[in-house]
C-alpha cells in the first residue's frame, strides 16, 4: 500500500528490466515523487529453457507483477509492453505508457554483416516466431535456431566461438614468442601478447569468453530498444533491420505501468503517459486483439501517428515465412480504436484469421509433444 507518498513498482529482476524500470522511476522522480522498485521473480525467469511464444501464452513475465499490484502489496508494475496480455483484469488498467523506444529490430553479427552478406546456410539465432518468419521469408536458405536468455547471454553465444578460436590463436603464437626469444630475424603473428589482448576486452567478450559453445550464430536477432538500454549497444557490430519487412511485435520498444483503477493510476498518468505512444500502442494492441494472434503466431503490428492519421503495417506469417497477409492503412486518429478493429477484421477475412489458426494449432502440437517428452524422462531426470 501507498505509505508517506511512496510509489511501490513491481519489476522483473533482469537487468534490462532494471534498466528500463529505472527510467519510469526517474521520470517519476522528477516530477518529485519518491518511488521504491520491487523485484518480483516470474514464471518466465524461472523456466528458462522454455521458448518465449509457449511461456507468452500464460503472460509468464507479467502474471505474478500484477498479481502483486491486485492484492494491494504494490501499488503498480512496470512491463515491457510486448510481453503483456491483450487481455487484463478490469479492475486493473495501463496507467501509463511512457515514450516509447526504438521500436525496431537489430541483425547483430561478430563483423558488422548486413543479413544479404550473411553466407548461404548461416545459423540465426532467436526464439520469436515473428522473427523466424520474417528472416526465412526474406532468407529461406537461413538456418534458425532457437535463442534464450538475457540480452547479455544471447550476446555472449554470439561472440563466443569467435573469441575463443582468437583466443587459442594468440595462446599458440605466445608459445612460439617465447620459443624465439633472442632470434632477432622473428616476427611475431601478433603485436600483444595474450594476457595483454584479454586484458583489453569488454566484460562482455571476457564472460564471453568462458562460455560453453552449444550452437555456433552467424547472427542473431534482438530489438534495439532492448539493446541500448541494456548498456551493450557499444560493444557489438549491429545493422537495423526495415520496418517495412521486419515489421516489429505489437509494443516493441514500449514500456508499460499497471494500476489498479483509481486515484494512483491517474497519478502516474498525468506524470509520464505519453499520448503519442499511447495512440500508437493501442492500435497496435487493439489488432492484435482482435486478430486474436498473442504469442502463439508470426504477427507484426506497427503503428505511427502521421498528423490525423495513424499509419498502420501489419505483416501476418505462417511459421515458415512462406505465407503471408502484409497491409498497412491509415486510421483516422479520432477514432483509432474503433478503425483499427474494421482493419483487423478485414485482415482476418484476407486470411490471416487462418494463419493464425494454424500457428494456434502447431502451438498445441508443440504443448503435447513437449508433456509426452516430459512423461517418457527416466525418473529423477
Amino acid at each position: 500500500m501507498r505509505t508517506r507518498g511512496t510509489l511501490r513498482l513491481a519489476t522483473r529482476g533482469s537487468t534490462l528490466a532494471r534498466r528500463q524500470a529505472s527510467l519510469v522511476q526517474e521520470a517519476l522522480e522528477d516530477r518529485r515523487y519518491e518511488v521504491e522498485l520491487v523485484t518480483v521473480d516470474t514464471t518466465g525467469d524461472q523456466i528458462r529453457d522454455e521458448l518465449i511464444h509457449r511461456l507468452g501464452k500464460t503472460g509468464a513475465f507479467v502474471r505474478e507483477l500484477d498479481e502483486r499490484v491486485l492484492e494491494g502489496d504494490l501499488d503498480g508494475a512496470i512491463h515491457s509492453m510486448k510481453d503483456m496480455p491483450t487481455e487484463q483484469p478490469e479492475e486493473l488498467v495501463t496507467a501509463a505508457v511512457p515514450e516509447r523506444g526504438k521500436p525496431g529490430d537489430i541483425l547483430v553479427t561478430p563483423d558488422g554483416s548486413t543479413l544479404e552478406e550473411l553466407p548461404d546456410g548461416a545459423t540465426v539465432g532467436t526464439s520469436s516466431l515473428r522473427r523466424r518468419a520474417q528472416l526465412l521469408s526474406e532468407r529461406p536458405d537461413l538456418t534458425v535456431e532457437p535463442l534464450r536468455g538475457n540480452v547479455d547471454t544471447r550476446l555472449e553465444k554470439l561472440l563466443a566461438p569467435a573469441l575463443q578460436a582468437e583466443h587459442e590463436e594468440r595462446t599458440e603464437a605466445d608459445k612460439e614468442r617465447k620459443g624465439n626469444t633472442g632470434n632477432d630475424d622473428f616476427e611475431p603473428e601478433f603485436d600483444q601478447t595474450v594476457d595483454d589482448w584479454f586484458d583489453g576486452l569488454s566484460e562482455l567478450e571476457r564472460q564471453a569468453l568462458g562460455r560453453e559453445v552449444e550452437t555456433e550464430f552467424d547472427a542473431i536477432v534482438l530489438a534495439q530498444a532492448g539493446l541500448e538500454r541494456s548498456g551493450f549497444a557499444q560493444y557489438v557490430d549491429y545493422r537495423k533491420l526495415p520496418t517495412n519487412a521486419f515489421v516489429p511485435a505489437p509494443g516493441q520498444g514500449a514500456l508499460a505501468v499497471t494500476a489498479v483503477d483509481g486515484e494512483t493510476a491517474r497519478e502516474i498518468q498525468s506524470v509520464i503517459d505519453h499520448p503519442r505512444s499511447r495512440v500508437e500502442t493501442t492500435v497496435e494492441r487493439t489488432i492484435l486483439a482482435e486478430l486474436g494472434g498473442g504469442c502463439i503466431a508470426p504477427v507484426g503490428i506497427y503503428a505511427v501517428v502521421q498528423g490525423e492519421y495513424v499509419h498502420a503495417n501489419v505483416s501476418v506469417f505462417d511459421r515458415d515465412g512462406e505465407e503471408s497477409v502484409v497491409a498497412g492503412r491509415d486510421l483516422p486518429i479520432e477514432s483509432h480504436v474503433e478503425a483499427a478493429r474494421d482493419f483487423a477484421q478485414d485482415l482476418a477475412d484476407r486470411g490471416a484469421a487462418e494463419l493464425i489458426e494454424q500457428a494456434r494449432k502447431a502451438a498445441d502440437e508443440d504443448e503435447d509433444e513437449a508433456d509426452i517428452s516430459e512423461e517418457e524422462k527416466p525418473e529423477g531426470k
